[in-house]
């Protein structure tokens, strides 16, 4: 099985993940996701496969998040414009998403990748 890792290389919590996968021999490929940002049709696949609320796929914590305001904006705005939003610039988008297509995790948490990927 190979995956698609989408991750920012600079992010603590991607190369966390992208050891975990490399020490439980999960093959994958690398997206950078500023480089190659997913559009906004694969953004919107991904959060229908999750089954998490959309919120959810915004990185809170990164600056380009807190410079926009996006904390207070979102729950007035459609989820059309939020995924708008997502595809416009990768730094909003929460990292790494690693999917095969039928499966998907968001960020790193060791259990959910233990539960997924092994």
């Amino acid at each position: 099985m190979t995956v698609q890792f989408i991750q920012y290389p600079k992010c603590t919590t991607c190369k966390k993940a992208q050891k975990w996968l490399d020490e439980n021999g999960i093959n994958y490929n690398t997206i950078h996701i500023v480089e190659e940002r997913p559009s906004k049709e694969q953004i919107k696949s991904y959060w229908e496969l999750s089954g998490l609320p959309l919120k959810k796929f915004f990185n809170t914590s990164g600056m380009k998040y807190k410079s926009l305001g996006l904390k207070d904006k979102l729950s007035s705005m459609s989820e059309d414009e939020q995924l708008e939003l997502l595809a416009s610039d990768g730094m909003l988008v929460k990292r790494p998403i690693v999917t095969d297509g039928k499966k998907i995790t968001l960020g790193f948490k060791e259990s959910e990748f233990a539960e997924t990927w092994k």
